[in-house]
């Protein structure tokens, strides 16, 4: 894939723009890009000569992808360039990172409803409901990871 057909370029923007909220364009744009890679790994020049950006923004985005553990960096023998692909199972991690997210909610819905002392008990019962949201969340979240994982 030297360069884009049409519809690829629409894609990745599009992907770039779904994940915009989540990260920034250029992440959305790495990743669409690696997601239709053929072969699937692409270097950073070839990053930054698809997507038409500055090795700067590229370089920033691969290294983000990376912390996140969406990417991964490989070498070759004999070649000084480092390549990009999507991680393997990176989304079941991306579900477990918001697992021990959801966990953080309810352990300060917990430590807000030792803390709080309101008189009004529809404050409290705000709280307790957060907690039992988050305590159902968590559960739920952790179990559909299992069977996804068989077991």
């Amino acid at each position: 894939m030297s360069s884009l057909s049409k519809e690829q370029e629409r894609y990745v923007e599009d992907f770039g723009l779904f994940f915009e909220p989540y990260g920034s364009r250029i992440m959305g744009r790495v990743l669409g890009v690696l997601f239709i890679s053929d072969p699937p790994e692409r270097s950073a020049e070839e990053l930054i000569n698809l997507l038409k950006s500055s090795q700067g923004s590229i370089s920033q985005a691969t290294r983000a992808l990376e912390r996140l553990g969406w990417i991964q960096r490989l070498t070759r023998p004999g070649d000084r360039r480092a390549y990009f692909r999507v991680r393997p199972g990176a989304w079941q991690e991306t579900a477990r990172q918001s697992i021990l997210g959801i966990a953080r909610f309810r352990e300060m819905a917990e430590r807000a409803l030792d803390l709080q002392d309101s008189k009004d008990p529809e404050a409290r019962r705000a709280l307790e409901k957060m907690r039992d949201f988050y305590v159902y969340w968590e559960k739920e979240m952790i179990a559909l990871l299992e069977r996804w994982n068989g077991g």
